[in-house]
């Protein structure tokens, strides 16, 4: 019997397109790199960097192996507003963490402390992929936008770090929404609190 709908793309060209890209987002970063300096690192034409990836954030996250979209979680994190806006982070971010994908975070959190390439691109990841999400739909002043998420994404480095890579006690086997409770004020108060 024939099969019918599109045919299997080449595997060489999306692994050529990727190890371009991966080059190009560690050497120039997210916004440096661009889909037509890639394409022609990797010897296609950028419409097939289209083709198999779509747009330059689906590239990048390919490329980072990324375990989730953040341009999927995200919104029902900042679209509400700030206020509550603490609390709904850190329950999508143990959500993720503690889901299938939560291994594939680890994994991408350890490499980043291995490796300055691994760690360059984390940096991107969070830097184009979150913090500027955060910034411009919670509507955060731009002079202190970068300070307060700076202050985020350290805790929720940490809170990775505590919970998933150390496993340190009791916030290791804390319940989510006891840690909710407790990290989510913290979380808030760099979101809106008055900075020294």
């Amino acid at each position: 019997m024939a099969r019918t709908g599109r045919r299997p793309g080449n595997q060489d060209t999306r692994m050529a397109i990727l190890a371009a890209a991966r080059a190009a987002f560690a050497e120039r970063g997210y916004d440096g790199a661009s889909i037509r300096q890639i394409a022609t690192s990797a010897g296609v034409d950028p419409a097939l960097v289209h083709h198999y990836f779509g747009a330059k954030d689906k590239l990048f996250l390919a490329a980072m192996e990324a375990p989730i979209d953040p341009g999927e979680l995200l919104p029902k994190i900042f679209e509400p507003g700030l206020d509550g806006v603490g609390e709904r982070l850190v329950r999508g971010f143990v959500g993720v963490w503690d889901s299938p994908a939560g291994s594939a975070a680890a994994a991408l959190v350890r490499s980043a402390l291995q490796h300055d390439w691994s760690a360059r691109m984390l940096r991107e990841l969070l830097v184009t992929q979150i913090l500027r999400r955060a910034t411009t739909q919670l509507r955060l002043d731009p002079a202190e936008a970068p300070i307060r998420a700076g202050l985020v994404a350290s805790q929720m480095v940490g809170l990775a770090m505590t919970r998933y890579l150390l496993k340190l006690e009791p916030i290791a086997t804390m319940p989510a929404d006891e840690l909710v409770l407790n990290v989510g004020p913290t979380i808030q108060r760099y979101l809106e609190g008055p900075l020294p």
